[in-house]
């Protein structure tokens, strides 16, 4: 662009900022003022409005022992479909989807991310990676093989409980009593009765550990009284369900509380 070209289009800018300054002055002030106000009122609205979107959650975690029956119950949420029955995970199965009981249903429907993290031990630490983002986590317990394996995930669902990122968020939590068709499984009475029990004798038992052994982030329950999960600061739940049977329905009721349609 040459020099005159360049004095030109800033002549006519300048002429066109002139022009504006004279409306502006016309506006009288209260006026002047109140489209100030609205337009303000109206950029916080909408930021406000973005954040708040960001905020909510659709991520709904399962875990629990490896053997509880997790996946099975992931492909019924997703499929309608046991995929015949044992499933064993060794990495996460994550997924965005309806839930499949819900796909039959007209107008708009929310997807829900739902991620599966494996039970194993050494598998466990992935489940940090997801806590944070979660709008509920489902603890899946083997309500036929509960007895044997009550210490076991006593103590995994403990050191859920006391993560900061659970605490911090009062992220709800569903004890999903699993296997529920079979004759000999456990009622969800009984097996909430026994983690009770087994998180009492624990909370006892590390308090009792320096400070320096304790790798829970939080405390759980009121000192001097039995543990119950009434106590805790997130709200937990008990329910039940049979995923070889596609039997769900709590499981879904759950899902849908803390992640709308």
């Amino acid at each position: 662009m040459d020099a005159n070209k360049a004095e030109q289009l800033k002549a006519e800018l300048q002429q066109w900022f002139n022009q504006a300054e004279l409306l502006i002055r016309r506006i009288p002030p209260n006026q002047l003022y109140a489209a100030v106000g609205i337009v303000l009122l109206t950029v916080f609205l909408f930021v406000l409005v973005r954040v708040f979107k960001r905020t909510i959650s659709n991520t709904v975690v399962l875990t629990g022992l490896s053997g509880s029956g997790k996946t099975i119950l992931f492909y019924q949420l997703r499929d309608g479909s046991s995929h015949q029955g044992t499933v064993t995970s060794m990495e996460p199965n994550e997924s965005i989807f309806v839930l499949h009981s819900e796909t039959s249903k007209k107008g708009k429907i929310k997807p829900v991310h739902v991620v599966d993290v494996p039970g194993h031990s050494r598998l466990r630490s992935k489940l940090d990676e997801f806590l944070p983002q979660a709008a509920g986590v489902v603890f899946v317990v083997d309500a036929l093989e509960f007895l044997p394996n009550s210490r076991a995930a006593s103590e995994y669902l403990y050191d859920i409980l006391t993560k900061a990122s659970v605490v911090k968020k009062k992220i709800p939590l569903l004890i999903l009593c699993n296997k529920v068709d079979k004759v000999t499984a456990h009622t969800k009475e009984f097996i909430r009765k026994q983690l009770e029990k087994e998180i009492d004798k624990l909370r006892a038992s590390r308090t009792a550990l320096s400070a320096a052994d304790i790798t829970n982030e939080f405390t759980l329950g009121v000192p001097g009284e039995t543990f119950a999960f009434s106590q805790c600061r997130n709200k937990v739940t008990v329910a039940e369900a049979s995923g070889l049977t596609g039997d769900i329905s709590q499981l879904e009721q759950f899902i849908r509380e803390h992640v709308k349609p």
